[in-house]
């Protein structure tokens, strides 16, 4: 009997769960287009990625690449995007995985997206300067081997999230229960603290439509996939960061909120001293600068791009 009582309530709890991610993904609904410009598709191995343009045609193209979370998306660059298309053909890309993008069932890997940068930015763009946030400046840097990139400015990067776990991978790529522990990892509550302890310096900064839009961007078909492989440290490339900065030929700006936690401000000045790098040092930031002083991060970055007022 007890073992008939304790499979019936696993049998609707599972059931249940199943109803409740459900019910989240329609509460979610489609995404719009968060961004400033003219939405496109780029066809890549049997995905559609999307992408936004915005500035003159012929202006110097400017690639923005968003970090990466479970409620990552190109949204991350709303502040800044439209004083950028001022002087720049400023291209947002929505990552394979992430935003508005297809979010299929891939085996998610540093690699993977390094080798889209490369092609997004050969099909897309014409030799850009790259901006790319946290762990994806390291994609942009394992892409600039085989790709024509201008110039990169990376704002906070990384390439070690701490210990391989491919158990945890395993676990939330699961139909049903990996479904609803990723969905209390994405649930609104913890995306706000994601953004309080590691996005923001000043939680009162926080815009509560950032949340929403993260939290949504979080519960759309397929979002598990790309941040299972991030949570369980699947995307880390397998180089170090500071010797494959050293040795690119291209200029890097190093971008860091000064009161950074998740990439402290001295991991930045060792990278800068290592591969003899410029460091802009922004105060009462953290991981988005970008998204917390825009006017500041778009004085300072944009002092050291080329071709900025052209």
């Amino acid at each position: 009997m007890k073992v008939r009582t304790l499979l019936g309530a696993t049998v609707g709890a599972v059931a249940g769960a199943a109803i409740g991610n459900r019910l989240l993904t329609a509460r979610a609904g489609p995404l719009e287009n968060p961004l400033p410009g003219v939405e496109h598709s780029y066809r890549w191995r049997g995905m559609n990625v999307q992408y936004t343009v915005a500035g003159e045609p012929d202006a110097p193209d400017l690639l923005l690449v968003h970090s990466v979370h479970a409620g990552a998306s190109s949204q991350e660059f709303a502040s800044v995007m439209e004083e950028l298309a001022e002087s720049y053909r400023v291209v947002a890309v929505d990552l394979p995985g992430f935003g508005r993008s297809d979010r299929p069932p891939l085996v998610y890997s540093s690699g993977l997206y390094a080798e889209f940068l490369r092609d997004f930015s050969r099909d897309v763009t014409d030799e850009p300067i790259v901006i790319a946030s946290s762990l994806s400046g390291s994609f942009a840097v394992e892409a600039s081997d085989n790709a024509e990139f201008e110039q990169l400015v990376l704002i906070c990067p990384l390439a070690d999230t701490g210990e391989q776990r491919p158990w945890v991978r395993t676990l939330l790529r699961t139909p049903v229960v990996g479904t609803a522990l990723f969905n209390l990892l994405a649930s609104s509550p913890a995306i706000r603290y994601f953004y309080e302890r590691d996005g923001y310096y000043n939680a009162s900064r926080i815009d509560q439509e950032e949340i929403e839009y993260a939290w949504r961007s979080a519960h759309q078909p397929g979002a598990k996939y790309a941040p299972a492989s991030f949570a369980s440290g699947m995307l880390d490339p397998d180089f170090d960061l500071a010797t494959e900065l050293a040795s690119l030929e291209i200029p890097v700006t190093l971008v860091w909120g000064r009161d950074a936690e998740l990439v402290p401000l001295r991991d930045g000045r060792e990278l800068a001293e290592a591969a003899n790098l410029e460091l802009v040092v922004i105060d009462y930031a953290t991981q988005l600068p970008h998204g917390e002083h825009p006017e500041t991060f778009l004085e300072y970055v944009e002092a050291e791009l080329p071709r900025a007022d052209s």
